[in-house]
């Protein structure tokens, strides 16, 4: 993975089948401090404890977990790391997306950058793909 994930240096990543390139960075200066993603021109933003809170979410599953990306106006499959970044269960009580219209696709970004990161294993399948942390 290139990048220092910084503003100037974001991480470049691809999703898990391969087909798209974006990047992140933690933006520590922004309320609540957020992981933005750029993905061509669109921005999402998640919480930037995410990393750390789907790490320990993963560790408690033992085993691989559907990614089960989705939008944010479509009901993501229960169980799956999408499910999970919307569920009140979660420790910030919802979504992890901060911007409105955009709060979906965790389980498409967020994955690859944990895998990017040394935490997670990821299979790159055309669809269905799956993560289980490492």
């Amino acid at each position: 993975m290139s990048g220092s994930g910084t503003k100037d240096e974001p991480w470049e990543l691809t999703t898990a089948p391969g087909s798209s390139a974006y990047t992140m960075y933690r933006d520590f200066d922004a309320d609540p401090p957020a992981l933005v993603c750029q993905v061509g021109s669109t921005k999402l933003s998640y919480h930037v404890s995410a990393i750390d809170d789907l790490y320990a979410w993963l560790r408690e599953q033992g085993d691989w977990v559907d990614l089960g990306a989705a939008d944010e106006k479509k009901e993501p499959a229960p169980g799956t790391v999408e499910a999970w970044g919307r569920d009140a269960s979660n420790p910030v009580g919802g979504w992890y997306g901060l911007r409105k219209g955009y709060r979906g696709r965790f389980g498409m970004y967020l994955p690859p950058l944990l895998e990017s990161l040394g935490l997670a294993e990821l299979t790159h399948e055309a669809r269905n793909n799956r993560v289980r942390a490492i």
